[in-house]
């Protein structure tokens, strides 16, 4: 009975080693941070023990810092960035190149396709940019910004965006990617704006529709790659279609329960007071 389960183990284990032999994308193999997942990884360890324990640490004693002109800069980088991520994506494929019910992954080396797969890479190193979120919560004492959500979607993000620069940089996955980065445009461009000050600030009173934004952008993506599980042939893995959908309601589930615990409850709690002074 036990070598039977060893046999059993062991085939799925080959067969999940073959999936990726058979799936890397030789296109970006030699591009910067796509070979192996070790710096990644060795990234996303010095990321999350700086925003726990390190950085948390060094500030006990310490005034926040304002960062001011820094997160000016940073914040407009990531706009363009956010931009050119949302162009590329659409003349590299969802601007009509690209099939909305199925789309494989384009491995060829023609003009188009490589464009797409640059974009992939570049989303990748803009997801790794973006753990600068976190490091200048710390730095400026926000700790309560930095909430397990916040930290598991910028921590997982990142490792995202490599499978599929390594594996899929093209595809049906990659609208993900397209969506997310027009959101950015918008979330980024907000804090853009928080970030020149009090006179700013108080006509920014659309933060809220950014979280409903994202919680549609997962919805989205949530129906176009559990629809791939329908079509016999569609020749996009399904197996990477279904982790794509799990993952996408995962965040549904998470960035939904963020929104009725910061704006709904923060609603009625307002409402509640003003009806008390009245």
């Amino acid at each position: 009975m036990s070598s039977v389960r060893l046999n059993e183990t062991t085939t799925i284990v080959d067969r999940m080693v073959n999936f990726f032999v058979e799936h890397e994308d030789l296109r970006t193999k030699s591009w910067f941070l796509s070979n192996a997942p070790g710096p990644l990884f060795m990234i996303l360890a010095a990321y999350l023990y700086f925003c726990l324990y390190a950085g948390p640490r060094y500030m006990r004693d310490r005034k926040p810092f304002e960062l001011k002109n820094t997160l000016l800069v940073y914040n407009a980088v990531q706009v363009l960035l956010s931009w050119v991520l949302f162009y590329e994506g659409y003349k590299g494929g969802w601007g009509g190149h690209y099939s909305f019910r199925c789309q494989p992954v384009p491995y060829e080396s023609d003009p188009i396709s490589m464009r797409m797969a640059r974009a992939v890479w570049l989303y990748y190193i803009a997801k790794i940019t973006e753990l600068l979120d976190t490091v200048f919560f710390v730095l400026r004492k926000k700790q309560r910004q930095i909430s397990f959500l916040h930290l598991y979607h910028h921590s997982l993000m990142p490792v995202c965006a490599f499978i599929g620069v390594k594996y899929f940089a093209g595809g049906h996955g990659t609208l993900l990617g397209f969506i997310n980065s027009f959101i950015h445009i918008i979330m980024y461009a907000y804090y853009l704006l928080s970030a020149m000050g009090p006179k700013v600030q108080k006509y920014l009173w659309w933060k809220k529709y950014i979280t409903i934004l994202q919680i549609v952008q997962f919805l989205i993506i949530f129906v176009h790659t559990l629809q791939i599980q329908f079509q016999p042939n569609c020749n996009f893995p399904k197996s990477i279609a279904a982790l794509l959908t799990f993952n996408a309601g995962l965040f549904t589930y998470m960035f939904s329960a963020f929104y009725v615990a910061n704006y709904k409850k923060e609603a009625a709690a307002q409402a509640k007071l003003a009806a008390k002074k009245e």
